[in-house]
Formats: C-alpha cells, sequence, structure tokens
C-alpha cells in the first residue's frame, strides 16, 4: 500500500506540469537492495562449512591417533590386530599421495604438458623425499611408542622451518611482527625440551615400565618433524622476490612433478614401513594377513578407521579451500582448524570420562589400580576396543606414578606450548584478503595435504602473500576493467528496447551512484547497433530514419525520465560514414552511444555488426590508447553538457574511459555481448567479470540464458533451455570447454578476440557453401569454436541469469533452428576436425573431451532414429502389431516429410510439420503408457526401459530440486516430451533439407521499410525563377504566418508567439532548395527572406544553414550563456564559454527529425520537471534541505512567472531561453546570498544550464573519420553479389545440402533396418537375457529379452546422462560457493557526505595521478 501511494504521489507532482503525466515503469528500474534472506543464508553457509571443517578435522586426527594407538607394542591387541592396524595407518599417508598421482596424471595426459627442468625436478623431489621420510617415520615408527596425549602434541612441532624463515628473511610489513615467528621458535623448542623432560620423569619413576630406549625415539620424533617441516619450504620463498624465477618455472610443470614426487612419496612410505617392521622389528607375519570368517570386526574395524581417516581428512581440505572462497577466512577456516587440536583433546576427555564406566571389571580405585587392572579386560569381547585401548594409553603417562604425578602438568605445558607455536607461526592466516571465487592455486602452495596432520598442513600451506590483482575491494584501485556493453539491434519492438535499455540504465546506476559504495570498481561503455536504420522517403527521396529508430528514441527518453524523473541533459548527433551516432551521457556519468547503420553504407546482420564494434573498440580506441597524442583534443572541456547529473565534472566523459585505458591491459578489456532484447541484473555481470578477472586463460563466459514469452512454444524452449543449461552446458564447462556462448548475453575478453586467427579470421567474408552454414547462420557459435582452436577457455556461469525473447510462433521457431541446427554441427565437426591441434593447444580440452562430443555428436545425428524406434514401440504396445510391421508403419511419416520438404515451398513445410507435431504429441502420449503399460504386463519396473524412464524422471527431479528458483521449469517436462518427435525428428529433417536457404528467417518486418511521407502539404512545386529552378513547398502549420508576409504585415509588430512542438519548422516558412548551386549573394538573399524578426535580432555575423532549426539552436557550440556571463569579474568560470563563431556543420537530412524529437525537453512542462530534478540532485549529499527546497520552490516560481503565457507543450525559443537563464540565474543568486552559502553557487548555476541546454550536433574527428572510411572499405562495404556467383553459391548450397541429407538418412537407415531385421529374426535367436527381479527383490523364472543394439544404446545415453548428471551437481557445489562469495562482498547502499570544497571545482582525470584541474586553470 505504501508503494502505492508512493507512486500517486510522483504521478500528481508530474500532473501539475502536464496534462500528460502518465509514464511507463519498467519492471526492474526499482534500486536493487540487498535482501535479508540471503544474508542469513550467507552466514548460515559459512557456519556450516566452519562446523565441517571442524568436525572433519577432529574426526581424521582422532581416527589417526586410535590407529596409531590400536597398533602401539603397549597395546592389549593380538599381535595379528596390531599388525593390521598398522598396514591401515601405512595406507593413511598413501591415500593422499594416490589422490594426487591420479590428478596430476591426468592433467599430464589429457591437459597441458611442459619438458620439466632435471635440476628443479630433482631439488623438489629430494625434498618430497626427505618429507615423506620425516612423515612415514614419525607417524609408523615413534607415534605407535609414545601415548595418545604425546601423540597429539608432538605434531605442533613440524612448522619450525616455517618460522626460521620467517625470521630470516623478514617476511612482516611491520617491524614488530616479527615477534609471532620468533614466539612460535620458542614455544616449539620449549615443547622439545618438556617433551624430553616429562620422558625422564616417566624413566625414573619406573611409569608403566617406561623403557630408557624411549629417549631414542623421543630423538626420532624431534628429527622426523624438522623433516616433516620441510614440506612448506616453498611458502615462506614465494613471498620473498628470492628463487622466483626457480618457483615460475614449477609451475610451469608443477604437474609432471607431482606425479614424480607421488610415486617417491609412496615408496618411501613402503620402505619405512618394511625395513623397520621387517627388518628391524621383525615383527610381520605374512600368514596373519590371511583373514579368516572370525576375524570380520577386525576388518570392520580397521578398514572403518581407514575409510573415515582418509574421507576426512580429504573432506577438512576442500571445505576449508570453501571457506576461504566464500570470504570467511577467519570464522571458517582459521578458528576451526586452529581449534582442530583443543577439541580432539576435549573431545577425548569427554569420551573417557563419560564412557570409562562401561569397562566392565575395571577398578574404579586410584589410577594406578585402575590402569593394572585394564591388562585383564583384553580378553572381554563385551568391551568396547576403541576406549578401552585410548585408557590403557593414557596410562602410560605421569598420571600412573606411584612416586610423582606432577610431572603430567609438564606434558600438558608441552601441548600449550606446541599449540602456541604453530598458531603464532601462521599468524598471517587471519590477515588474508581473497578475492571472489579465489583460484586454489593462489590460495595455498601445495595442492597435496598431510593428511597425518591436516590442521597444520592446512595452516602452513596458506600463502603468506595471497598473489592478487587489483583488489577489488579496495577503491584505490578504480580502474580495474573497462567493460563495453555492446547490444546488436535487428527490428525490436518497442517492449524489446525497454528491456535492454532499463538493464543497460540500472548498471549505470550501480556503478556510477557518488552515494553508494560498492567493491566492484569497473568502468563501462554502452553501445548500442542498430542495424538497418534508415529508409527513403519516396515523396522527397531524403535519407531519413526509419520508425525502429523513433521508437529506440523514446525508449531512451521514457527510460531516462522514469530513472531521473527528467529529461536526457546530454545529447549529441554525429554524422557518420556507417550513417549517424547519438551519445547520451547517462544519469551517473557513463556514456552511452547508439550506432545507426545504414545498410546502403555498411554491411547489415549480426556478425558485421560483431566485427564493427571489435575493431572500433579493441583496434581503434585500443591504438588511440597507446598513441595519446591520437586522442581527440577540444578546446571547450568544461562545457555544461559534459557535466554529469550528479553535479560532478568529468572531462570529455566520451573520452574519459580512452584515457582510463592507458593503465589498463587488453587482458582487462572485456566486451559485454547483448542482444537487443536481453534483460539482466548488475549481478549477473559481475559474476562474469568474475570468471574472466580470476582466470587469466578464459576467453568468454556466458550466464544462464531465460526464455520469455507466451504459448506453446515458448514452453516447450524453456524446458529445453532448462535441461540444456542444467546438464549439457555444465558438463561442457566440468569436462573441458563451452562450445558456444550466446550473443545474448556474454563476457568476452579483448586480448582473447585480438588473438591470431580469431577476430582477423571472423571477418572472412562466405564464399563457399559450408562458409556460408558456418560463418553465418550461427556466428557466435563459430566465434567461440576460433577462441577454442587458440588455447582459450569458454566457461558457463549458473549463476549469471539473463533473459531475452523467443520465438513464439511455430514458424519463426523452425526458421531459427534451421540456422542453429545446421551450424552447430558444422562448428562441432570443425572443433572434431581439428581435435589433434586444439588439444595441444588448449590445456582445458583433452581427447576424451574430444571422444565426449563424438559421441554426443553421433547421438544427435540417430535422433530422428531413435524418435522412429520409440514411436514403433507405440504401435506395437497400442495396436498389438508386430515389430516389423510397427516400425514399417513408423518410418512412413518421415519419408513422407523428406519428401515434401524437397518438393514444397519452406511455409508450406512448416504448416505439414505443424500439423504433423500435433498428430506426433498422440502418439508420444501413447508412447508413454506404452512404456508404463508394458512394465505393469511384466509385473516389475526393473526393465531396461522401465529403469531408464523411472532414474531418467527421478534425475530430472532432483536436477530440478538443485535448482529451486527454477524447479518450475519440470512442469513443462510434459510439453517437452510430447513434442520429442517435432524437436528430434521433423525438426531435423526441416532444418537439413532447407540448409541452402541462408536467410534468417526471424524479425523480417517491412515496418522498417516504411516510408514517411509529409503530411499536412498545401504545396509542392518546382518553379523557375529568374533563371533558377527551384522547389517550394508550404505546409499547413506556416499559413498563417505566409498570410502574414504577403499582406506586408510587419514581424516587428507582430506577437512574440511560442513555436510549439509542431511548430518547430516555422523558420523554413518556404523551403527553396536550389537544382542548380546559385552564387552566394542569391543564396543570402533568400535566407534572409527565410529567417524570422527574432532571428534577424539575434544573428550576429553568423550564417544559417537552411535545415537548421531556430529554437533548437543547432550550432549549440556557439551558444553564449548571458547568465554566466553576469558572474562577479573575480570568477571568470564560464560552463558554456565557447568561441562565438564556428564553422557552420553541414547535416543531412535525418539529424533535424532526430534532434526535434530531444527537443521536446525545452517544453514548459518538462523544463519545470527537469530544473526541480536538477537542484535537488545536484544538492543532494550537502546536507542542505532547506536551501534544496527553497531554491525549488523559488525557482520554479520565477519559472513560472517567466512562462506564465506558455503552454504546456510549446518549446521556447532562444531569446526566450536566454532570458529564462538570466531570471533563473538572478533568483538563485539571490537566494544563495541571503543563505550565505556561496560555496553552493556554482552548483545550481550548472543545475540551471543544464536544464536549458539543448541537443547538439557535432563533427566526427578526423582521425576517427578516417579510421571508419579504412574500416568500410576493407572490411564493411556492403556486398554486392553478381548473379553468377549467387547461382555458383545456390549451387552449391543445394549439393551440400543433399550430401548432409544422405548421410543423415543412411545412418539413421542402417540403425532402423539392423533394429527391424533383429525383430524379424526374433527374439529367441539374437537376444540378450537378463535376470527379472519384481519389486520386492525376488527373481522370477523367465529372463528378459532385450535386443543388443537397443541395450547397447539405452546404456550408452544412460551412461551420458548420468556423467551430465555427476558434472551438474559438481557445478552446483562451486556455484554455490561463487553466489555466496558474491553476496558477502555484494554492494551495499549507503549514504556517505560529500566533503568536497565546492569553491574550487575539480576535474577528474584518470589519466594522471594526483593532477587536479581546478577553475583558475580552466579560466586562461
Amino acid at each position: 500500500m505504501e508503494e502505492l501511494k508512493y507512486r500517486g504521489k510522483k504521478r500528481e507532482g508530474r500532473h501539475r506540469d502536464t496534462w500528460d503525466p502518465f509514464q511507463l515503469n519498467p519492471i526492474g528500474a526499482e534500486k536493487e537492495s540487498k535482501r535479508r534472506c540471503f544474508q542469513l543464508a550467507q552466514y548460515l553457509v559459512a557456519v556450516i562449512v566452519g562446523l565441517a571443517v571442524l568436525t572433519s578435522a577432529v574426526v581424521s586426527k582422532g581416527s589417526l591417533l586410535v590407529l596409531s594407538t590400536m597398533s602401539s607394542p603397549t597395546s592389549l591387541r593380538s599381535p595379528k590386530e596390531k599388525q593390521f592396524y598398522m598396514l591401515m595407518l601405512v595406507f593413511c599417508l598413501v591415500f593422499p599421495n594416490f589422490l594426487m598421482l591420479f590428478k596430476s596424471l591426468w592433467k599430464c595426459a589429457f591437459k597441458s604438458f611442459i619438458q620439466p627442468n632435471m635440476k628443479t625436478l630433482f631439488f623438489v623431489c629430494a625434498i618430497e623425499c626427505l618429507v615423506s621420510l620425516g612423515t612415514s617415520v614419525l607417524v609408523l615408527v615413534v607415534m605407535p611408542q609414545f601415548d595418545v596425549l604425546t601423540n597429539l602434541f608432538i605434531s605442533g612441532g613440524v612448522c619450525i622451518v616455517s618460522a626460521i624463515l620467517q625470521i630470516v628473511f623478514r617476511l612482516q610489513r611491520k617491524t614488530w611482527k616479527i615477534v609471532f615467528p620468533l614466539c612460535s621458535l620458542i614455544l616449539t623448542l620449549a615443547g622439545y625440551c618438556l617433551l624430553g623432560v616429562d620422558f625422564y620423569v616417566r624413566v625414573s619413576s619406573y611409569v608403566d615400565r617406561q623403557s630408557p630406549n624411549c629417549f631414542i625415539y623421543v630423538g626420532l620424533g624431534i628429527f622426523s618433524s624438522l623433516l616433516i617441516s620441510l614440506c612448506w619450504w616453498e611458502n615462506p620463498l614465494q613471498a620473498t622476490n628470492r628463487m622466483q624465477e626457480k618457483l615460475s618455472e614449477l609451475d610451469g610443470f608443477r604437474d609432471f612433478v607431482f606425479v614424480i614426487s607421488s610415486i617417491l612419496r609412496i615408496i618411501v612410505i613402503g620402505g619405512v614401513y618394511l625395513i623397520y617392521y621387517v627388518l628391524i622389528d621383525k615383527s610381520i607375519v605374512w600368514a596373519d594377513f590371511n583373514m579368516q570368517n572370525d576375524d570380520w570386526l577386525l576388518l570392520q574395524t580397521g578398514l572403518g578407521l581407514l575409510f573415515v581417516q582418509a574421507f576426512c581428512s580429504a573432506a577438512c581440505h576442500w571445505f576449508g579451500v570453501v571457506a576461504c572462497k566464500i570470504h570467511a577466512v577467519r570464522m571458517s577456516f582459521a578458528l576451526p582448524v586452529c581449534c582442530a587440536g583443543p577439541a580432539t583433546l576435549l573431545l577425548g576427555l569427554i569420551l573417557f570420562i563419560t564412557e570409562v564406566d562401561k569397562l566392565k571389571g575395571a577398578q574404579h580405585g586410584s589410577i594406578q589400580e585402575f590402569c593394572e587392572s585394564l591388562v585383564h579386560l583384553s580378553q572381554t569381547n563385551t568391551t568396547p576396543v576403541v576406549i578401552l585401548e585410548i585408557t590403557r594409553s593414557i596410562c602410560r603417562t605421569s598420571l600412573n606414578s606411584y612416586y610423582l604425578q606432577w610431572p603430567f602438568s609438564m606434558l600438558a605445558l608441552e601441548g600449550v606450548c606446541m599449540w602456541s607455536g604453530f598458531v603464532t607461526c601462521t599468524y598471517y592466516v587471519w590477515k588474508i584478503k581473497v578475492q571472489r571465487i579465489e583460484r586454489t592455486s593462489q590460495l595455498f602452495v601445495r595442492r597435496l595435504y598431510e593428511s597425518a596432520f591436516i590442521d597444520l598442513s592446512l595452516l602452513l600451506n596458506t600463502k603468506m602473500k595471497v598473489p592478487r590483482a587489483r583488489n577489488q575491494e579496495s577503491h584505490d584501485d578504480i580502474q580495474e576493467c573497462v567493460i563495453y556493453l555492446c547490444a546488436t539491434m535487428w527490428h525490436e519492438t518497442y517492449d524489446e528496447m525497454l528491456k535492454i535499455l532499463t538493464s543497460m540504465f540500472r548498471l549505470d546506476r550501480y556503478r556510477g551512484d557518488p552515494k553508494e559504495e560498492h567493491k566492484d570498481c569497473f568502468d563501462f561503455e554502452c553501445h548500442i547497433y542498430v542495424d538497418d536504420a534508415f529508409m527513403t522517403d519516396e515523396d522527397t527521396k531524403k535519407r531519413l530514419v526509419n520508425t525502429y529508430v523513433d521508437d529506440l528514441v523514446d525508449v531512451v527518453i521514457e527510460v531516462y525520465r522514469v530513472f531521473t524523473n527528467k529529461e536526457p541533459d546530454d545529447v549529441s548527433i554525429i554524422e557518420t560514414p556507417y550513417g549517424g551516432r547519438l551519445m547520451f551521457v547517462m544519469p551517473e556519468g557513463n556514456m552511452l552511444y547508439v550506432h545507426l547503420k545504414d545498410k546502403g553504407l555498411i554491411r547489415n546482420k549480426k556478425r558485421w555488426s560483431q566485427i564493427m564494434y571489435m575493431y572500433y573498440l579493441l583496434g581503434w580506441k585500443g591504438y588511440i590508447v597507446k598513441n595519446p597524442q591520437k586522442i581527440p583534443r577540444q578546446n571547450n572541456p568544461c562545457r555544461a553538457s559534459l557535466i554529469s547529473l550528479d553535479g560532478e565534472s568529468f572531462l570529455l566523459p566520451q573520452y574519459d574511459n580512452d584515457y582510463k585505458r592507458k593503465l589498463i591491459s587488453d587482458e582487462n578489456t572485456y566486451i559485454l555481448a547483448l542482444d537487443g532484447d536481453t534483460d539482466f541484473q548488475p549481478k549477473a555481470v559481475i559474476l562474469l567479470i568474475d570468471r574472466l578477472r580470476m582466470y587469466e586463460n578464459v576467453g568468454a563466459a556466458c550466464g544462464r540464458i531465460h526464455p520469455t514469452g507466451m504459448g506453446p512454444m515458448v514452453w516447450y524452449q524453456k524446458f529445453e533451455y532448462a535441461v540444456g543449461h542444467w546438464l549439457q552446458k555444465t558438463a561442457e564447462h566440468v569436462f573441458g570447454c563451452v562450445l558456444c556462448s550466446p550473443g545474448c548475453f556474454s563476457l568476452f575478453r579483448g586480448s582473447a578476440l585480438m588473438d591470431d586467427n580469431v577476430l582477423k579470421r571472423y571477418t572472412t567474408t562466405a564464399t563457399r557453401a559450408a562458409e556460408y552454414v558456418q560463418y553465418d547462420q550461427g556466428e557466435d557459435r563459430w566465434l567461440c569454436t576460433l577462441l577454442l582452436q587458440q588455447g582459450w577457455r569458454v566457461e558457463y556461469n549458473a549463476a549469471s541469469d539473463a533473459y531475452t525473447n523467443s520465438p513464439q510462433e511455430f514458424k519463426e521457431f523452425y526458421n531459427q533452428r534451421r540456422r542453429w541446427g545446421p551450424s552447430t554441427l558444422a562448428n562441432t565437426l570443425d572443433l572434431l576436425h581439428s581435435g589433434g591441434e586444439t588439444v595441444k593447444k588448449n590445456s582445458s580440452i583433452s581427447r576424451l573431451y574430444i571422444f565426449y562430443q563424438m559421441f554426443s555428436v553421433g547421438s544427435s545425428i540417430l535422433g530422428p532414429a531413435s524418435v522412429t524406434l520409440m514411436i514403433a514401440g507405440a504401435f506395437q504396445f497400442v495396436f498389438k502389431i508386430t515389430g516389423t510391421l510397427s516400425i514399417v508403419i513408423a518410418s512412413l511419416p518421415p519419408v513422407f516429410y523428406i519428401i515434401v520438404c524437397f518438393v514444397a515451398k519452406p511455409n508450406n513445410q512448416i504448416t505439414i510439420a505443424a500439423i504433423m507435431s500435433v498428430l506426433y504429441a498422440f502418439l508420444m502420449t501413447a508412447s508413454l503408457f506404452s512404456i508404463i503399460g508394458d512394465m505393469v504386463i511384466q509385473g516389475t519396473f526393473l526393465t531396461p526401459t522401465g529403469v531408464f524412464l523411472v532414474s531418467m524422471t527421478i534425475m530430472y527431479l532432483v536436477t530440478a530440486l538443485l535448482h529451486p528458483e527454477e524447479f518450475v521449469m519440470i512442469v513443462y517436462g510434459l510439453m517437452y516430451f510430447i513434442c520429442i518427435p517435432s524437436g528430434y525428428l521433423l525438426l531435423t529433417i526441416y532444418s537439413l533439407v532447407n540448409m541452402h536457404i541462408v536467410t534468417w528467417g526471424t524479425r523480417e518486418s517491412t515496418k522498417g521499410r516504411e516510408v514517411k511521407k509529409n503530411t499536412n502539404v498545401m504545396c509542392d512545386r518546382n518553379c523557375t525563377i529568374c533563371c533558377w529552378d527551384m522547389k517550394c513547398q508550404i505546409t499547413q502549420e506556416t499559413e498563417n504566418l505566409m498570410l502574414q508576409q504577403i499582406t506586408g504585415q510587419s514581424a516587428q509588430h507582430a506577437p512574440n508567439s511560442l513555436l510549439t512542438n509542431q511548430e518547430t519548422t516555422q523558420q523554413a516558412t518556404v523551403n527553396l532548395e536550389l537544382q542548380v548551386k546559385p552564387d552566394t549573394n542569391m543564396e543570402e538573399t533568400f535566407e534572409r527572406a527565410q529567417a524570422s524578426p527574432t532571428d534577424k535580432h539575434n544573428k550576429t555575423n553568423r550564417d544559417r544553414d537552411n535545415d537548421t532549426d531556430y529554437s533548437s539552436s543547432d550550432d549549440s557550440t556557439e551558444k553564449k550563456s548571458l547568465s554566466m556571463s553576469a558572474i562577479d569579474d573575480d570568477d571568470d568560470f564560464s560552463l558554456t564559454g565557447v568561441p562565438e563563431e564556428t564553422e557552420e556543420l553541414h547535416v543531412s537530412d535525418w539529424v533535424k527529425p532526430v534532434k526535434e524529437e530531444f527537443l521536446k525537453k525545452l517544453t514548459y512542462a518538462n523544463m519545470r520537471r527537469n530544473l526541480q530534478a536538477q537542484i535537488r540532485y545536484t544538492l543532494r549529499n550537502k546536507n542542505q534541505d532547506d536551501l534544496c527546497e527553497e531554491l525549488v520552490l523559488m525557482l520554479t516560481d520565477t519559472l513560472n512567472g517567466e512562462l506564465s503565457d506558455v503552454g504546456p507543450e510549446d518549446v521556447l525559443t532562444k531569446s526566450q531561453l536566454e532570458e529564462l537563464q538570466y531570471a533563473l540565474t538572478e533568483r538563485a543568486r539571490r537566494i544563495i546570498k541571503t543563505s550565505q552559502l556561496n560555496r553552493l553557487e556554482k552548483r545550481v548555476m550548472r543545475a540551471i544550464e543544464k536544464t536549458l541546454t539543448a541537443p547538439q550536433v557535432q563533427k566526427l574527428d578526423e582521425g576517427e573519420q578516417d579510421f571508419w572510411n579504412k574500416l568500410l572499405e576493407r572490411y564493411l562495404k556492403p556486398i554486392v553479389d553478381v548473379k553468377a556467383h549467387q547461382e555458383e553459391v545456390t549451387r552449391e548450397l543445394k549439393s551440400l545440402r543433399n550430401k548432409a541429407v544422405f548421410l543423415y538418412f543412411i545412418i539413421n537407415v542402417l540403425w532402423v533396418v539392423a533394429t527391424f531385421f533383429l525383430q524379424a529374426i526374433g527374439n529367441d535367436v539374437i537376444s540378450i537375457k537378463i535376470p527379472k527381479y519384481y519389486p520386492n527383490g525376488t527373481e522370477a523364472d523367465d529372463f528378459l529379452k532385450v535386443e543388443p543394439l537397443s541395450l547397447m544404446f539405452l546404456l550408452s545415453f544412460a551412461v551420458l546422462l548420468l556423467m551430465q548428471f555427476m558434472a551438474m551437481l559438481y557445478h552446483r557445489v562451486y556455484t554455490l560457493i561463487h553466489v555466496v562469495s558474491y553476496r558477502s562482498t555484494e554492494k551495499d547502499y549507503k549514504q556517505k557526505d560529500d566533503e568536497e570544497d565546492d569553491d574550487v571545482l575539480i576535474m577528474e582525470n584518470h589519466s594522471a595521478n594526483g593532477l587536479v584541474i581546478t577553475s583558475e586553470d580552466l579560466s586562461h
């Protein structure tokens, strides 16, 4: 209700100014805000991850301690059990090395491989062997000799080398922080000393008959800890400038090093085990490894502990990585890991206290009697084995001493010292700052974790100095990246244009509002490329913009009005070699360019628009950035049209990003490709930026595309898009690379597009039949193919949502897929053909991925045959006919449609396809019931077809549940199912047979070709005056003025009438167009005859063009502000101080009507609203609300008084604008002077000036003019095909069509024929017999007989779906991580005070740090 009242209040305010206060309010125009549920979910995820890290670390450490305790020589277990538990301990150490070995082998075999440097390889392998030796000696030899508490504490000493290196290299940014590693070193050494003293007391006190040999194991423990601490040698070194070359070199072949080192580590672990227990201890009895039936408890306990320890170690490592990536380093990573040791101790004590009573038979008197009684419990079957062994191990400490028990405090103090030592050594972890979705290699030094010391391994492995690009969380690094939003338009409707413009203005508000702090620092420009933007008037033969451009201009004005409650301030109209350009400064200062393409001057269609903006933004703008002297210089850098709405000044905003790009490389220059109907939120763009910002090899990233619209065809596409993104795109992303990044919403890296064989190859003009199919029918997929072949990765982000209109009519849908189908097949085959070279260049594409794509292509090729056989199954079940006959009947409709497609016209083909689709829908419904009926007849769903159907249904349901915001898409699954024959059979036939048609077939509207006719024309004649051929045209609107001129009425005595919106062409009362060029005197005579009296009065030695508009002040650079010149002489700064005499611009016919549309801002109604909005926005941060409202009230009264005789839709003349500006300026100066706030004067003056600024006609810079001329000549000149070439291409396309149809036909016919003959032979002869089971698990007497081909295809398809499902699960997890990470750094809208001193106008110059331009500099 509050929102309704708010909108009503705003409408009432507009209603005071105009009789037409009604406006559109596009969905999503409201300001974004953080949702409380997302904040709660973020904290909940962080807590869950932190608990997972803590729990897995505690369980991992606890299970390892239990295994070492149960394999101890002093354990109460039998020798056979001890031997088995020791083997499980070996496997615990080996398991992480096996994981690393397999992962590294995968990357070496199927990814990139670099020849290693042998010296570096030998050095790393030597260190890895020493580390493995220390780990195996400590865990396999030393720890079984110690008690469980000592084993828990002794592992803390593995940080000693890291502490020493931190001290030696002085890695602390602040000198006093060297205290942390010093304390760590001292505490660790103290812990070792206490360890020695504790065991000395035990030996001297005869605790548990402690042998003096224990000192050997104490020494071995300290020595092995030193060896283990070498594991993280690379961490301190990478934080310094030492050995950078070696470390960089190591990064290149790290995968191969891990392969060798993992094998060596496994060998060393096995060698230590065999050498000690076979040669030294001689305790291994090989026969005891033969397990008997009565050893089931032993197997269960040992394997259970092994699995728990291995799984929890890996889980702890993974959850630790997740915690860092979601920006919960302290709460979910550092804190849980640091508390893992104390938590393990606490858990052990709790278990000891609560479970000790279950030890039946133990004496509960003194501690000595209790420990002695435990020996007699080893043979009791009811005794909990783990509790017994832990209790027995605790009894080996000084607590069991008959003489002195105080030394137990030294053991506790040892634990405190060791724990404090590694916490102080890893103090830097608490201060680490990471970006969103930080790469694991940038978070941790090593991929391998040490499962025996998982908590210490995670902390010591965290990089001391995380290498980051410029920190996106800091406002100091503003120029992190530049994004060019490029939307291509082709006959979009008004509503579609409204979507893309609203999205761009949302991004402008997200990025540029100085009131709002955000952490996603980027700069952007918006570019819209309108194809087929011009038409020729059939009467005047003038080249004018068409109705699509008219709609676009209306949309820009409407959206600007919705976001700012005012008209666009800064509008420039520029003629270009390709047509024209409209330039806008958006509300927050970002630029919006609308490029109008004339198909008579430049090639139209999407691919050529993409080439156009890639060469312009990457080629030309990149060139002028590298050559700063090429950047145009203006004589008026402070003119009002270049001051943004927020009151801050920018130096030439259209060149602002050009200056910024000097500090930004091509790698950080991005292009966001959009369609003219795309709708997106700023979040979607930021998530795509993250992918390219963090991963340097990513050349493009796309988001989740949602089709919009209504009707059955849209429902079908909704589920089709959902399944395609849920399963197919995620599988491509996980297993290799996404093959197609759609042009409706994709982010491309500038350096990737500029790479060899990408953009240059993309400019290739199709000349052969295959090129027409691959290049022009699916340009987005071809561009991605070029990127993949050059080694760039293409990714998919499921959280980046974009919405685009989809075909709603059957015909439009079929025509769209007619283009997409052959293009997809052509590009995929091209990629597979170059698979060998692509695998070498692209580290993300493996041979297995190439095989996966081959299998996918094969499945799609067999789609028609599979659908035919499915329909045959329905015939067989429903009509009770034989299998062979059902196949013949099911094959007739496809054959019929193939013939129809060859002989009928495309429109008739689509009509027949629509009719057949309806009939097939009924058959598919029967097919579904036939499968269900077959399961009923068989009495079980455990048939191949039944299992496949049930499992596929469950899989889709689970997939939909994992996409909760899209779960409703599952409803459209039924529509998708019954339309399978239409989509996979009829559509395939239609697209193949019509492959030779290369027109788009969508948005083929004639609306844009409608010509504009002059209305209300009273006279339109060709005349001859004084031997001059003239064209005289008189309109009805000028009738009164003509009568006045004919009767000789003096213009000086005429009333000072105003120009209405319809009267903006009155200056051209009689448009006299010379057919023969006259001399200068004659031209001046006609100009004087046409000029109005007011124009004559204001004219100061300037020539005016016939076609220019008087009231709009077409040559805006000649405008002189009277009010600004009235400012005190001490302040010479003028926002509109420009030369009075400039060269006249000769503009084309299309400029004037476009300019007139923007002149509506100078009507009384709009001007009043604009002035109020400007004042409020200019003073929004100045804490001067009273002054602001007083200015609004008083200046509005002044405006009303000056324009009391003006209608709400009347456009003011130039003289009226100057008089109004003078009156407003004087009134504002008096108010400000009264309020004693002179520092705000210039802001208010700028607001008034911007309110009265007219649209400007500008001239294109000479350098850019030359660039466009050469670009058009070289790449974009309109193609003029001769008839012979067209006939040749048509002939080649038909030949290609025939070959493709024949290949498809043969493959599918072979599959159907093979199935037919198997049916004819009978299941009794050739079949696979599968045992039949009922749902209750009992086996039936008979068997299920399945054809080999059908079973093979069914299993293959099931394996493919299973792979995609597993990839989806993996991708979902990392999407969740990215979303939570984004929400934790999401833009937070907060008010902040603007402390800027208004006495000095600061002009931002991003190209020079510390350089400020003040008003004093501009006055000279």
